[in-house]
């Protein structure tokens, strides 16, 4: 099922009333509705145009257009054969191999799917001109937010990365105009995530969120919300995929920047190298 279906799908059921006809409509007829008017999707849910235009909202769409743009070319891609495998027990190491790299691939590839440009291009800009960046996420989002750190201090960048929300909302506090503030929450409604967002913001800083496609408490905080692939399920995997698409677009955000100020951010990130590389030749004895 593709990404934008299968949000609404398990969206469905906390929509209201008007909302949840447009989605079912959509859901029943999927490849009708990119020839659809807003007008003729309005009258087959038995609802008026200013209800789809505030429907596509909700899933972060810019209006009705965008949706059936993006709807139609998920649509229009070959479906992965391999579904997302969970763990089962007694699986040969070789069907455990198979299995990790089809799910990380598939995470990676409907992931792709749900980008934005427009919105990726704000975020690279954003972070290049940041003054400072703080980063929030607990669990394995943590995980993410710690790697993106690591990445932005070769380049020069002043951030922090927190997953005590304590120091979270502390650091959310001494944040203001210029600064920004990535969350990344996979289900976008961890709540100490949002917390530190929301005081982010009240505090003047510029917020990003990353999380899961669909409609979340995160994601309607931020100033830009970034998604992932919201396909993967099962209680067993140890939210392995789910990483794998929030390292991907991490991957991108920063490639982005480098590649926007190369002669700025290229020249720390050899410097860092060459620093790491000559002190530990050094504590080695050149071993």
């Amino acid at each position: 099922m593709a990404a934008i279906l299968h949000a609404l799908q398990q969206q469905l059921d906390n929509l209201p009333s008007q909302e949840r006809r447009i989605a079912e409509v959509i859901i029943e007829s999927p490849s009708d509705v990119p020839g659809m008017t807003i007008n003729r999707l309005a009258e087959l849910s038995g609802t008026s145009a200013a209800t789809v235009t505030r429907f596509c909202k909700s899933f972060h769409f810019k209006g009705f257009p965008d949706l059936k743009m993006k709807l139609a070319a998920e649509l229009s891609q070959t479906p992965n054969e391999t579904a997302y495998q969970d763990i089962v027990a007694g699986n040969s190491l070789s069907k455990i191999v198979e299995a990790i790299e089809a799910n990380h691939l598939a995470s990676i590839a409907d992931t792709t799917r749900l980008l934005d440009l427009g919105r990726l291009e704000q975020t690279v800009q954003l972070l290049c001109q940041a003054r400072r960046i703080d980063l929030y996420g607990v669990a394995t989002s943590s995980i993410v937010t710690q790697d993106f750190y690591q990445k932005l201090v070769r380049i020069g960048k002043s951030c922090t990365a927190f997953s005590d929300s304590h120091m979270q909302i502390t650091s959310a506090s001494s944040l203001g105009a210029g600064d920004v503030a990535v969350a990344v929450s996979y289900s976008g409604e961890t709540p100490e995530t949002i917390d530190a967002l929301t005081c982010a913001k009240q505090a003047g800083a510029s917020t990003i969120s990353l999380t899961s496609y669909g409609s979340n408490t995160l994601a309607e905080t931020a100033d830009i919300p970034l998604f992932t692939s919201s396909l993967e399920e099962g209680m067993r995997r140890g939210d392995m995929a789910s990483r794998i698409a929030l390292l991907h677009v991490i991957d991108i955000l920063f490639t982005g920047m480098v590649s926007a100020d190369f002669d700025q951010f290229i020249p720390k990130l050899e410097q860092s190298y060459h620093n790491v590389q000559s002190y530990r030749f050094h504590h080695t004895g050149g071993a």
